[in-house]
């Protein structure tokens, strides 16, 4: 059997991963969504969960035995060690659930939508090819603030935590400018779109 063609896709917080990967599933693509692995993994009865408490404490679960994404969240930006124990605990479950679902899928390619795909470091060596999604910083900051009802000096320490725009470029080895909305996006992606098919040949 031969393997799929595996795409990576990354942008920041903000960017507009998520509808991007909707754009490609409209087109026949498989999204392997990492994000919403994770949140299967911290869910109630979530795979993780056990871990976590174990190596956080109660605490750190809600009343449903989902984690609590506040409290976990204000600790790992102000303690490295404490997010690097979180990350040893949830990436080698994340890479094994994306693994599985890339292995069941149906569709004409795989995006694995890694939001971390750039910082993990490890993501390189599974995907053919790394789309990032770019915008402004002015523009992802906007963005958020309207969606998440963060402040701007929230935003952009969740942005500083994350691959720079300049790191995730480099990385990339096609590019979506998502800086005007969903009308200009479709052009591109069908663009993409079309040199995928042509490689899986």
């Amino acid at each position: 059997m031969t393997a799929r063609l595996a795409i990576g896709l990354t942008g920041g917080i903000g960017s507009g991963k998520s509808t991007v990967a909707d754009l490609f599933a409209a087109r026949g693509a498989s999204i392997v969504d990492t994000d919403a692995i994770a949140h299967d993994l911290t869910a109630p009865g979530g795979g993780a969960m056990p871990a976590i408490v174990a190596a956080f404490g109660p605490e750190f679960a809600d009343a449903n035995g989902a984690l609590d994404r506040a409290r976990m969240r204000t600790l790992a930006f102000s303690d490295p060690a404490a997010k690097a124990v979180l990350e040893a605990i949830l990436h080698p479950r994340i890479r094994d659930g994306a693994l599985a679902a890339a292995a069941a899928a149906t569709g004409a390619y795989v995006i694995y939508a890694v939001p971390l795909l750039v910082e993990s470091g490890t993501w390189r060596s599974r995907v053919a090819r790394i789309v990032a999604v770019d915008c402004s910083e002015a523009v992802q900051i906007a963005r958020v603030m309207a969606r998440n009802k963060l402040s701007e000096a929230q935003v952009r320490a969740i942005m500083a935590a994350q691959a720079s725009r300049a790191e995730r470029l480099a990385a990339a080895d096609d590019v979506i400018d998502n800086n005007d909305g969903i009308d200009a996006l479709a052009p591109q992606i069908d663009r993409l779109h079309a040199r995928y098919l042509q490689l899986r040949t």
